[in-house]
């Protein structure tokens, strides 16, 4: 059984910053890919970020291009997107999703495993 756990979400103001945490667990993965998405109210989910199992190539939404930082921490199976210059636009629950044939890409349905989301609120 594969477990997706995120956190790191929580309420702050515009131009903040805040840094969300992916673990994964369950079994050992070999290259695999990361990616964030996110959901805001009565949105559909959209891509944020993704990275490659090597942590090597990264691709991010052009709405959060140079104000997110997709990592791999030093913990095996270990994600982190930092967040920054918050606007409230980004309010949304955010979701870690694994893709364990390491695709790496902007589609949801190529993920295979998610977790049950943060949210993160900017308030204005």
């Amino acid at each position: 059984q594969v477990q997706v756990v995120e956190s790191g979400g929580g309420s702050v103001q515009t131009g903040d910053s805040l840094r969300l945490s992916c673990a994964a667990s369950g079994r050992s993965f070999s290259r695999y890919a990361t990616g964030w998405f996110r959901q805001a109210p009565g949105k559909e989910r959209e891509f944020v970020a993704h990275i490659s199992w090597s942590g090597g190539s990264t691709n991010y939404a052009d709405s959060v291009k140079g104000r997110f930082t997709i990592v791999r921490g030093d913990a095996e199976n270990t994600v982190y997107l930092q967040m920054k210059n918050l606007k409230p636009e980004d309010t949304a629950v955010y979701y870690c999703a694994v893709d364990p044939w390491g695709r790496a890409t902007v589609r949801s349905d190529e993920y295979d495993y998610w977790g049950q989301g943060t949210q993160v609120t900017v308030s204005s």
